[in-house]
């Protein structure tokens, strides 16, 4: 199976090619440089296994691959089936054919470079295979490091913005060809809907959904990740649709909520509550703002209506090569908020055996505010 948020990729060079690759380079030594192991001495290079973060390095999209770097070197370890599209895909490495198991290689390359003491990526690797690669690599000390590559992939280069921009582009117009085709209309399954959503997704560029399409219907909307069922769409339902596209390596996320018919007085009350919370959450996206903050400007106007209990996820969610990342908008977040920075506005409100509303954007970070990357609509739309 192919690694989430890379596969489907279409072959080719990211935009920028070796010179990006050579600058994120650049960027991950400096980090690498000024990094010492808590039992002290430098650390000399990182191995990087997770396939978020290999692709963000090297461009490469196969399925298989592990990367060295050093203060000198940048090695891709790959085995047979990729070493080619590897060399096309990421020319500011040497790729190097692995054997079984790839550590037994990696411990190779990494005494004939001389180097004695590697960081490894402690939120990802497993301790199997650290246990392994350590008894390959026994004059190595292993370091555990965290977020080393996912510090610098936080702050997107104008280039991944314009991706990020086509992939929400690519879900809205399959939300339009859907809100057009009359698919939404009571007896129609919600994984029907889901697959109609990926399906024109796909048709405008998409190499697959960003993540598994969430459609929830009725009752079940107020489920906050409410995977498609097989329930089928009533008069005066919610329907609550949260769906991506996934171009070029890089996710979208929105979220819309309609109504099967003439929406109740109580549902109409409900959604302009959470358009109000939306609102107020893209008004508080800005360069120096705290992730907590933002949140808090939502969530305030949800607790004022006594709906507080009712909203219990964050407000928003970094998105970029991995659909959940960096930064973080709740109320534990610690984020502060930099021009470049992408992530989903999203509140909710959400009754259990009534129904519920979400409503989101994508927006990134800019000089004085940010910019809004999703533009659908977000009246009320009643489907008569």
């Amino acid at each position: 199976m192919a690694p989430p948020g890379v596969s489907g990729m279409m072959l080719g060079v990211m935009p920028g090619g070796e010179d990006v690759q050579g600058q994120r380079l650049e960027h991950l030594r400096r980090v690498l440089a000024a990094t010492e192991a808590p039992q002290g001495g430098p650390v000399e290079g990182l191995v990087v296994t997770r396939p978020e973060n290999r692709f963000y390095l090297t461009g490469f999209t196969g399925s298989s691959g592990y990367v060295l770097v050093s203060l000198q070197h940048a090695l891709l370890l790959t085995d047979f089936r990729y070493t080619e599209q590897a060399a096309q895909q990421a020319p500011a490495f040497e790729v190097v054919r692995h054997g079984s198991p790839w550590f037994e290689t990696l411990a190779e390359r990494a005494c004939a470079l001389g180097l004695t003491h590697l960081g490894f990526e402690a939120d990802h690797l497993s301790v199997a295979d650290l246990q392994a690669m350590q008894a390959a690599v026994p004059g190595v000390r292993l370091t555990p490091l965290c977020g080393v590559v996912e510090q610098l992939r936080l702050v997107k280069e104008p280039a991944e913005i314009e991706i990020i921009a086509r992939a929400a582009a690519c879900s809205e117009g399959a939300l339009r060809k859907v809100l057009e085709s009359g698919v939404l209309r009571p007896g129609v399954r919600e994984f029907e809907v889901a697959a109609e959503l990926e399906h024109h997704m796909r048709q405008g560029g998409a190499s697959r959904p960003a993540f598994d399409t969430i459609v929830a219907s009725g009752p079940r909307s107020s489920l906050p990740h409410g995977r498609a069922s097989d329930r089928r769409l009533a008069a005066g339902d919610f329907v609550t649709m949260d769906f991506g596209a996934l171009v070029d390596g890089y996710c979208s996320d929105i979220t819309r909520t309609v109504v099967i018919g003439r929406a109740s007085p109580e549902q109409r009350r409900l959604y302009d509550l959470v358009l109000r919370a939306q609102l107020a959450g893209l008004g508080a996206v800005a360069p120096g703002a705290g992730g907590r903050a933002a949140d808090e400007a939502a969530r305030a106007i949800i607790r004022d209506a006594g709906h507080g209990d009712h909203f219990g996820h964050g407000l928003g969610h970094g998105v970029g090569i991995a659909i959940h990342e960096g930064p973080r908008l709740s109320p534990l977040s610690d984020s502060i908020l930099q021009p470049g920075m992408v992530t989903s506005v999203e509140p909710g409100v959400y009754l259990p055996g009534w129904g519920g509303v979400r409503i989101e954007d994508l927006v990134a970070v800019t000089g004085d505010g940010c910019r809004v990357l999703t533009d659908s609509t977000k009246e009320l739309i009643e489907l008569l």
